[in-house]
């Protein structure tokens, strides 16, 4: 097993209020701190096969221009995700599965483009999204609990669809096992890693008592199995995974 970040964006920013004021006083934290933010999936490489964790904007997607208003800015285009797909020596047909954490365009914006993938969505994303097809996966988690996580789906060995709702109601983890290590790919449980660590949530969210209990139970497994902590929207995911850092909570 491999795991490679698909990165696509970089060099964008992220307010305080923005990535700590869910379900909280966002106007208590100051919106002139900023944290790095940027834009990657991730590629699982099991050898016989290629998993997608998400795919990315749509390439058709214009580029956001940041004001004194903007909360989240995810950067400049290094390009756009299939010619980062593509830069990983990987071709479509290639990939046999897409891990869809969750239904937010900038996670799912290339589904369109593996006509050989079959696509694993919770219910709820499947049906805000209208995804239907003999590719189309709805999780059912019919393998039961997985550590501290009520349920989960085992995908190839030693990777696991866990459902983690809250920041949409269908909200899904994928942890994949490798060399005593838990590699945690999250549908934006949190932006950055310090809200993380800060036991915070972001203000984008459909279930916030879902969401706050998503970040409780991504906490307690962290402090009981070593996990490197792969988040989209900040370069800490991508410096997590090259570096095989274990998040320290």
């Amino acid at each position: 097993m491999e795991i490679k970040a698909v990165k696509f964006y970089e060099n964008g920013f992220m307010t305080q209020p923005f990535a700590f004021g869910g379900g909280d006083d966002a106007g208590k934290y100051d919106a002139s701190a900023r944290y790095p933010s940027c834009l990657q999936n991730f590629l699982i490489d099991m050898g016989n096969e290629v998993i997608l964790v998400d795919t990315g904007l749509p390439r058709e997607t214009k580029d956001a221009e940041p004001n004194e208003k903007t909360q989240i800015f995810v950067g400049t285009r290094i390009q756009d995700y299939m010619s980062a797909f593509a830069a990983l020596g990987y071709k479509p047909e290639q990939v046999t599965k897409i891990l869809v954490t969750h239904k937010h365009p900038d996670h799912t914006g290339e589904l369109r483009s593996f006509p050989n993938a079959k696509i694993y969505i919770a219910p709820e994303d499947a049906d805000a999204m209208k995804l239907e097809g003999d590719n189309v996966v709805r999780a059912t988690y019919p393998d039961g609990p997985y550590h501290n996580f009520t349920r989960s789906q085992k995908i190839a060995e030693g990777v696991y669809l866990v459902e983690a709702k809250g920041h949409t109601k269908g909200n899904s983890i994928i942890i994949a096992e490798k060399d005593g290590l838990f590699y945690m790919m999250h549908g934006d449980v949190t932006y950055t890693d310090a809200a993380l660590k800060e036991d915070k949530l972001s203000v984008v969210f459909e279930d916030i008592d879902a969401a706050r209990d998503t970040l409780t139970k991504v906490r307690e497994f962290i402090k009981t199995n070593p996990t490197v902590y792969l988040s989209t929207h900040t370069p800490e995911g991508w410096q997590s995974l090259e570096n095989k850092t274990v998040m320290k909570l």
